[in-house]
């Protein structure tokens, strides 16, 4: 289960990297494909932006829901083992050597 949710994780925040690269900071959108002239077909500039900005804003709400998800997920699992560098039992050890001249 946290597999696929983590795959599903992962996809949105490519998408949501990509869809915020082909928006334009100037209003337009699809920057890279000219703006609206390399989307007449499908939508004006205006209807491309606000496509852009909808797309972006679910994908960011779908992003939040795995990362709640994924916690939660990660604390019904249970506490890992604490891992301790020290030994079980102390050792004993012997005081180190003089130098000798």
């Amino acid at each position: 289960m946290q597999t696929i949710i983590l795959t599903v994780h992962i996809i949105l925040a490519i998408c949501i990297t990509i869809f915020v690269l082909l928006q334009r900071s100037e209003g337009g959108a699809l920057g890279s494909l000219g703006g609206s002239q390399g989307a007449s077909g499908l939508f004006t500039g205006r209807q491309t932006g606000n496509f852009l900005s909808r797309m972006t804003v679910y994908l960011f709400i779908g992003f939040i829901a795995t990362s709640l998800t994924l916690v939660i997920l990660a604390q019904k699992a249970g506490t890992p083992e604490k891992v301790s560098i020290l030994p079980a039992t102390p050792v004993e050890q012997s005081a180190p050597a003089l130098p000798t001249e």
